[in-house]
């Protein structure tokens, strides 16, 4: 029996038997197809999630209250500080030699209105470093005055979306709204940018650090941003911000200081294995379909007995016949898997289409979850096609129910 002689038994099998061959095609494609999807899902959302924290750049350090940092986890959002960052503290941050310039961050909600148009809106406040250092741009205006920290300043920049909700089609420039009980000229507006580390700058209120601090009634910052000389300086801003802090702090080292390459290395990992773990559960169905590829080829060779005792009886060897029933598993998780991979590639790229999502199936999952399906066919398989092909021609011959 030749090679064409097996291609054509193979076609044959799947052609006589269209309904078990469209059941075990569409078991072995959902499975391919939910790796892949899950696959890619997860890629897209740590690529994102990463390109996100990347905006940070690589000189920049943040100063977190709280004495939370751990090795190998995830770095600290918050901490429970005994003493709180200050704007004090922020300052003598700026004068040490490692560091270029520093941003102070206060964060909160507030009730924002023009006329009779309201919103709450995420409210920050900074100095003018912070849009250096978040790479912020204008589309139009300018930003916070270049002043110093301590000084109230009646001055705003808002998000484009803010803009748009608040002042309509009307010019935003110049003009006053107010920020809970106080009110605001707004000098800029923000390109549109969208949400950044959990911050949605489009719909942000962005007013000096001082006016922030009078506003939300509180002293202690949410967090500080410190931009160092360089690369190289890293670790030397690091010593130097924990020397200056815990000499502030009567001694206590109360403060966490991540970079971006801490967060990125944290984050990549945890996210990654998160990514591993939905295209396992999906693999899951890879499995079920290879116990149904089992069942069938038994019924198959139940049911085509009398075609290998006749395949015997001319001069079919044992590894021939386990072959025929071997490539019939083999050909339908071939096209199973290509069914499964295109239809996995064209939802991702409708998603990349409608998301701003880098939705893109990793290439372990291109070709992990054929070969997978491929490698569950033979071994489901390889049980039924064994007994099939240790059958004796004679007695696979003898008509079923004699003796």
């Amino acid at each position: 029996m030749g090679a064409g002689d097996t291609w054509h038994l193979w076609l044959g099998a799947l052609r006589g038997h269209a309904r078990r061959s469209a059941m075990l095609l569409l078991a072995v494609a959902i499975g391919v197809f939910a790796v892949t999807l899950l696959g890619g899902l997860g890629e897209g959302a740590r690529t994102y999630i990463l390109g996100e924290f990347s905006l940070l750049g690589r000189d920049i350090l943040i100063v977190l209250p709280g004495r939370n940092e751990t090795t190998g986890g995830v770095p600290p959002i918050t901490g429970m500080a005994p003493r709180e960052l200050t704007r004090a503290d922020a300052a003598a941050l700026g004068r040490l030699p490692a560091v270029r310039r520093v941003a102070p961050l206060h964060a909160g909600l507030l009730e924002i209105s023009r006329n009779n148009r309201n919103r709450e809106a995420l409210t920050l406040g900074t100095t003018r470093d912070f849009f250096a250092i978040r790479q912020l741009q204008l589309a139009q205006g300018q930003p916070l005055p270049e002043r110093r920290a301590n000084r109230e300043e009646n001055v705003c920049v808002i998000g484009s979306r803010l803009r748009t909700e608040l002042f309509g089609k009307s010019p935003a420039l110049g003009q006053w709204l107010r920020a809970g009980d106080r009110r605001f000229r707004v000098v800029g507006i923000l390109d549109d940018r969208g949400e950044s580390l959990g911050m949605d700058f489009a719909e942000a209120l962005i007013i000096p650090v001082a006016s922030a601090e009078s506003l939300f009634d509180r002293e202690g910052l949410f967090r500080v941003f410190v931009e160092t000389r360089g690369p190289s300086y890293q670790e030397s801003a690091r010593r130097q911000i924990l020397a200056t802090l815990t000499d502030r702090h009567q001694g206590e080292e109360d403060v966490t200081v991540i970079s971006q390459d801490s967060m990125l290395a944290a984050f990549d990992g945890i996210l990654g294995a998160v990514t591993l773990a939905l295209a396992g559960v999906a693999a899951v169905s890879l499995l079920v379909a290879g116990i149904l590829i089992m069942n069938v080829t038994w019924i198959a060779v139940l049911q085509r007995t009398a075609e290998i005792g006749l395949l015997k009886a001319i001069g079919a060897r044992a590894g021939q016949v386990r072959l025929l029933f071997l490539g019939e598993a083999v050909l339908l998780a071939l096209l199973g898997s290509g069914l499964g991979l295109l239809l996995g590639e064209g939802l991702l790229w409708i998603g990349r289409l409608t998301s701003d999502l880098p939705l893109i199936s990793p290439w372990w999952a291109r070709l992990g979850a054929p070969a997978l399906a491929v490698t569950v066919a033979v071994l489901f398989a390889w049980l039924p096609a064994s007994h099939a092909a240790a059958q004796a021609p004679v007695r696979a011959l003898r008509p079923q129910g004699s003796r």
